[in-house]
């Protein structure tokens, strides 16, 4: 098969598909944030969580179903920032796997990068990894909501983690998006290779 890619596009092909990996699965993992509430662990993401409060009607208590899931609504996130976050993160997260996906296919198909279309993709990748990253700076905003004070001993705030620690979802993420945002953007200038011209 032929490529459209120079050595250094293989690499920047791979390097963009993981980085989208990478990201991809610290976005959709509820582990951004750690803690715990009537002695069960409790996580969160910017649009999932673990374990939470329910009503017992039988006994008539609070206990701690200990399952992960989505918010049942948008508005059920609950902060603002979290609601931003999730958005501008997941925008991030699909231009970074559509470009890791072009890339790959670059590897088999002939033709498909030249030297314009790889710095193209690799403006899409910076701009993907700024959304990421604005997304993870972000999250913390959403520290001061009731749902996570009740998780932090009621001691988080803005930027505050209380008796909170922040989760590995969030650092993977994070990692992939700076990644992709400084490493793959600069190796995508040197992916595509050179036209070649042909004496008429």
């Amino acid at each position: 098969m032929a490529s459209s890619l120079t050595c250094t596009g293989v690499i920047w092909a791979l390097l963009s598909l993981l980085c989208a990996a990478a990201s991809c699965v610290g976005f959709f993992m509820p582990y951004w944030l750690l803690g715990s509430q009537m002695d069960k662990p409790v996580s969160f993401g910017t649009f999932r969580r673990c374990s939470y409060p329910v009503r017992d009607e039988e006994s008539h208590t609070t206990v701690m179903l200990e399952q992960c899931g989505r918010y049942a609504s948008f508005y059920g996130i609950p902060s603002l920032a979290w609601r931003i976050s999730t958005v501008v993160t997941g925008v991030g997260c699909g231009l970074l796997l559509l470009v890791g996906l072009t890339a790959l296919m670059g590897c088999c198909i002939s033709d498909l990068i030249s030297r314009t279309i790889g710095r193209v993709a690799g403006g899409i990748q910076f701009m993907g990894g700024l959304l990421i990253g604005s997304g993870c700076a972000l999250y913390p905003l959403g520290w001061d909501s009731e749902e996570v004070q009740q998780t932090c001993n009621n001691s988080s705030d803005r930027f505050q983690l209380g008796s909170c620690q922040i989760g590995w979802a969030y650092y993977c993420t994070g990692a992939g998006a700076a990644t992709a945002m400084l490493l793959c953007a600069w190796l995508s200038c040197f992916a595509g290779k050179k036209p070649k011209h042909y004496p008429y």
